[in-house]
């Protein structure tokens, strides 16, 4: 039953990762990864989310499996984001790949202490 949850999620997750990552990186005219950036951080913020609500005993593992691996697993993509810094220093571009590197993991970071945070606020 639990990787059932997992393929749900993973089912969900993988579609709204391409197809928001086409659309927000098709508004921007530039080099940054910013389509994946963006799933990236929403990524973070939703893990975030449901690790406090988890922690706060409001949701429990059929949730964290449906949605943290299942849904998260597959909105995130450190693979892509690998490549996409690696080809940004291939290009010559080495200060967007620093700058995609330093705000990636700052930023999701801080999404995912917001979502933490919110949910002890929500759930406390």
């Amino acid at each position: 039953m639990n990787w059932l949850l997992v393929i749900a999620g993973a089912v969900v997750g993988a579609p709204v990762r391409y197809l928001t990552g086409r659309a927000v990186q098709a508004r921007h005219d530039s080099l940054f990864p910013w389509g994946t950036f963006v799933v990236n951080v929403a990524g973070c913020l939703v893990l975030g989310l449901l690790t406090g609500a988890v922690s706060a005993g409001a949701a429990g593992p059929h949730l964290q499996l449906l949605l943290g691996t299942g849904l998260c697993g597959a909105l995130t993509t450190y693979s892509t984001f690998s490549y996409e810094t690696l080809r940004l220093t291939e290009a010559g571009s080495g200060l967007y790949a620093a700058l995609n590197t330093v705000a990636s993991v700052a930023a999701g970071l801080a999404a995912a202490f917001t979502g933490v945070s919110l949910a002890g606020f929500l759930w406390a």
